[in-house]
């Protein structure tokens, strides 16, 4: 590794450590959502409560015409298929609780991604003597047990909760489709245009989100808001935030999403939210809960009124591959970094990890196959970067001789090496270009592995889950910046990159020095800051070492240093009368004016430039 490749893998990774600690906790937008408001302001942790029953006199007085439906007794109704259960209350004719029957918690718990612990959906509006009622202050019926339902070739299911108040009707329809994560909702007022204030509905969607994942950090930090308007922005609560934030959006929108980091309750509007809301807590007071969101959002009255306020819930995981079939831009849920890095996973890294889980059952042998795919196709830039160590090693002898030549000199060897570098047809940017060029790739991984629910609780070797970090031994104690276990996967990666920088030293004598120290000292800094990280991640780049070592071992059968001496001297031959390219003339005369300088500087009786030591 000479110089050149040193400066290029120091700069590598300090944008590496920049992404990690700016970029990747949340996920920025491509457009700023039209309108809105972001403030960040003291709030207390809004915790569900369940309305007690009013008894008539209170009732009357709350409640008004609408007080007939508020005695009653609470019962449970379910619409089942094979990926959700969700209970519904008749109090109310709501969402009581939502499971995912194909997934569990890291504790090996059923997976409830809102109970009514955690949760609370309901829906208020206003009346014309100036009462404010809410859906949970009454009492539904169900229309009998729930009803077989058939759209076109899908089969389902289908409950209508129905309570007759104040000469009119409220009527909720909540249809539950087979194999599906989505609930379709209607909510219908029929005759009861006389007593309804002209004003929109309000839904309102309190969630504490619990800990069902291994890194309570990470379950916290991946859980936000996301939401899209009418007008097609995109708008998020920043998800990494200690603080509480709140986002007001004045404009209608579509759709809204409670991000639980592999898994989303979200509502989309068939029409449209006339504006919105949204709030997000740190919750630490309860360790069971991480964090509350709060999603406020406005319903048209006159879609309520015409039986076209409908909607749909989603529960289910956070993939791509559903999300973007759900309602445009809902796979955005899915933080898959931002730009190019998206492109690479969206259109890359994904069809390929899904086309070889067809045919392997191990994700940590998908992982390998990934990376040697990988290393395959970018192998002809890994062979031009080793062809220029080469290079600079031929070379050695003569930068050897124009350092003893010139001695302390930096500026008359700087310019000499850029001399024989030219007459030699060598360039000293080609040995880091190329590894420039896959750094993309390398960003990329950083957002596909800890956001990717394929890994989740994936087992392999002595990782529990893919997904987080493996633990191969749990320390009594937490180290600052290192954590409180041991990641076997982040040790042999950093035991990997250092075998492969001594290799590298060992080969290149002229790394020396401050460029010499920082080879090192990298791999030592990743191991501390991807102890934490996923361990699918730490494998990859584990596997990616592994394979660096087999290309370079059969590259070096390919480059022979005879032939390539040979190469170089013909080059200068070639070169000998070709003028330098602007590039490299225009370093020359920065080199000569700063020698001419240095020269004016060291005469006798000269004053010393300002800003030189």
């Amino acid at each position: 590794m000479d110089k050149n490749q040193a400066t290029g893998l120091f700069l590598i990774s300090a944008l590496l450590l920049a992404y990690l600690f700016f970029f990747a906790p949340k996920a920025p937008t491509d457009k700023p959502a039209a309108k809105p408001t972001t403030t960040t302001a003291a709030a207390k942790s809004a915790t569900p409560v369940a309305a007690a029953p009013l008894d008539s006199t209170t009732a009357a007085r709350t409640l008004g015409t609408f007080a007939t439906a508020a005695q009653g007794t609470a019962q449970q109704v379910q619409l089942k298929n094979e990926n959700l259960t969700v209970t519904f209350s008749t109090k109310g004719g709501r969402i009581e609780a939502v499971r995912l029957n194909k997934y569990k918690t890291f504790f090996g718990q059923p997976f409830d991604l809102l109970d009514r612990q955690s949760a609370q959906l309901d829906t208020r509006f206003r009346t014309t003597d100036g009462r404010t009622v809410r859906l949970s202050d009454l009492y539904f019926q169900p229309a009998g047990d729930a009803q077989p339902v058939a759209e076109g070739e899908q089969k389902g299911q289908r409950v209508t909760f129905a309570a007759d108040v104040a000469g009119g009707r409220i009527e909720q329809v909540y249809t539950l489709l087979d194999n599906s994560f989505q609930l379709a909702y209607n909510l219908h007022f029929t005759g009861l245009n006389a007593v309804l204030a002209q004003e929109p509905l309000t839904f309102t969607f309190i969630d504490r989100v619990r800990q069902t994942e291994q890194d309570r950090k990470q379950n916290r930090n991946h859980s936000t808001i996301n939401h899209y308007l009418a007008s097609g922005d995109r708008g998020e609560i920043a998800e990494a935030s200690e603080k509480p934030e709140e986002v007001k959006v004045a404009d209608p929108l579509k759709w809204a999403a409670h991000k639980h980091d592999f898994f989303v309750a979200g509502i989309i509007a068939e029409k449209q939210f006339s504006n919105g809301q949204f709030n997000s807590v740190i919750t630490d007071e309860d360790p069971t809960f991480i964090k509350t969101l709060t999603s406020t959002l406005t319903i048209p009255a006159a879609d309520v009124e015409q039986g076209k306020a409908s909607f749909r819930f989603y529960f289910g995981p956070n993939s791509f591959n559903i999300l973007k079939d759900v309602a445009p831009e809902f796979d955005r849920n899915v933080y898959l970094g931002w730009g190019l890095f998206r492109w690479i996973n969206r259109f890359i890294v994904i069809p390929v990890f899904h086309f070889l889980e067809q045919f392997i059952s191990s994700y940590g042998i998908i992982i390998a196959l990934l990376v040697l795919l990988i290393k395959l196709v970018t192998w002809p830039l890994t062979y031009k970067t080793y062809v220029s160590q080469a290079r600079m090693k031929v070379l050695k002898p003569e930068l050897d001789e124009i350092k003893e030549k010139y001695g302390d000199d930096q500026a008359k060897v700087q310019s000499e090496t850029m001399k024989l570098y030219s007459s030699m047809g060598v360039s000293p940017l080609s040995g880091c270009v190329p590894t420039l060029l896959t750094l993309p790739i390398l960003f990329a991984m950083f957002s596909f592995f800890p956001n990717s629910i394929e890994l989740r609780q994936e087992h392999f070797l002595w990782a529990k889950d893919l997904s987080s970090y493996d633990v191969f031994i749990k320390l009594p104690f937490t180290l600052k910046w290192y954590g409180d276990h041991v990641s076997m996967f982040t040790l042999m990666m950093t035991a990997s990159t250092l075998l492969m920088t001594w290799q590298s030293n060992q080969l290149n004598t002229a790394m020396q020095g401050p460029m010499k120290f920082y080879s090192y000292l990298m791999p030592i800094i990743f191991l501390f800051v991807l102890n934490s990280y996923a361990s699918g991640l730490t494998w990859y780049y584990f596997v990616s070492n592994v394979i660096t070592f087999g290309q370079q071992f059969i590259t070096r059968n390919f480059v022979d240093d005879t032939k390539l001496r040979a190469q170089l001297e013909a080059n200068k031959v070639k070169n000998k009368d070709k003028k330098p390219s602007g590039f490299q003339a225009r370093l020359a005369e920065a080199m000569k004016a700063a020698q001419e300088r240095e020269a004016e500087a060291k005469k006798p009786g000269q004053a010393k430039p300002k800003g030189n030591k």
